[in-house]
């Protein structure tokens, strides 16, 4: 795997709308202003690319504008960091568009970029991941940058301060408290806090002992699952077999494997079905751990925590859930294929070599 640098006070950084469109609705114009504001204020000068404004219907309708987006990114010698808007449901369908670009292959390989995001943005994630780029499962514009109210949530203010620094390790404690998601995102709802709980958990291990060390992979399950059975979008499988957009088997092997749901807040029946289908897979298996985010207001923790149980019981995987990853609130950033070191009598999770290129702090 090959990294990107941190980002710096005075970096331009791209704005790409790579699955759904919302980011150009007028509806979310608002929460645009305060997502580039939220940059400014990080030292960042933020770029909407051409395509990222179009709106949900235009980049439905056209999934090579939303491809081209991130190609421009990588080949704009100005940009140096790439933030996802938001996520979707039907990301598979740049793979096309990218993988059998030479220019996009090679201009990922020569110009290493920082790249954040989560939820469908998983596959993206998971193409240039295949490409050798470590890219960062964390925070998204219109989810985090452009939070309604006053100030950033603290906790992901210190995963976004995290892309300006090179520690040698970084240990991603659990927050202190979490939050609910909103039902209000309109202008009435400027400025007003998020509902906050004090996170009475921490991190829970389920099962195992001592430590296990691997690198990180994984993402949305919901995405994850999709790319092998897709009742929405047929072909889905398919592209993913021909572009190999899900990771063998084998690739997962040793692994620290981290799964998180996404807002649908899948059923503990339908978790269930998922998990099964990355076990059928080969995926459960073949991982040292697992590691689960909160799930989105807690709905159906203590569920989904005995299905993932009963799920690995005959693999006997180790496991360690309620980790600040995914859709809940708030987020830290998880880098693919960087080494990690899963303490299971502590409950600690410890990323130990840096996330980026170049010396460290």
């Amino acid at each position: 795997m090959f990294k990107p640098a941190p980002l710096q006070r005075g970096d331009a950084v791209a704005i790409v709308s790579l699955s759904a469109g919302t980011l150009g609705e007028p509806f979310a114009a608002h929460e645009l202003a305060r997502g580039k504001d939220r940059l400014r204020q990080l030292g960042l000068i933020p770029v909407c690319l051409p395509n990222s404004l179009k709106g949900t219907a235009y980049l439905a309708a056209h999934p090579a504008a939303r491809a081209a987006d991130l190609k421009t990114a990588f080949l704009d010698p100005q940009i140096r960091g790439i933030i996802c808007a938001i996520g979707g449901n039907d990301t598979y369908r740049l793979a096309p568009f990218l993988l059998d670009d030479p220019d996009f292959r090679a201009a990922v390989t020569a110009h290493p970029k920082l790249f954040t995001g989560f939820s469908d943005t998983t596959v993206d994630h998971l193409m240039l991941y295949q490409l050798g780029l470590t890219t960062y499962y964390g925070p998204n514009l219109l989810n985090d940058l452009a939070e309604l109210g006053p100030d950033l949530l603290p906790y992901t203010a210190q995963t976004l301060h995290h892309y300006f620094t090179n520690p040698a390790t970084t240990t991603i404690a659990s927050s202190p408290v979490w939050y609910q998601e909103r039902t209000d995102f309109s202008p009435a709802a400027l400025d007003t806090p998020r509902s906050s709980h004090p996170e009475t958990r921490g991190y829970q291990v389920l099962r195992g002992h001592g430590q296990v060390t691997g690198p990180l992979l994984g993402g949305c399950l919901d995405s994850l699952n999709s790319l092998l059975t897709d009742t929405r979008f047929p072909d889905e499988p398919t592209v993913n077999a021909h572009y190999h957009l899900l990771p063998s088997a084998a690739d997962f092997a040793g692994k620290i494997l981290f799964l998180e749901t996404s807002e649908e807040r899948p059923t503990p029946a339908a978790y269930q079905t998922m998990l099964e289908n990355l076990k059928t897979a080969g995926i459960l298996g073949a991982a040292a751990a697992i590691i689960t985010g909160k799930p989105q207001d807690e709905v159906y923790y203590a569920d989904y925590c005995r299905v993932l149980q009963a799920v690995t019981a005959d693999l006997q995987t180790p496991l360690m859930t309620n980790l600040n990853f995914g859709h809940a609130y708030p987020r830290t950033a998880l880098p693919y294929g960087a080494m990690a070191r899963l303490d299971l009598d502590q409950a600690t999770l410890t990323i130990t070599e840096p996330y980026f290129a170049g010396p460290t702090d």
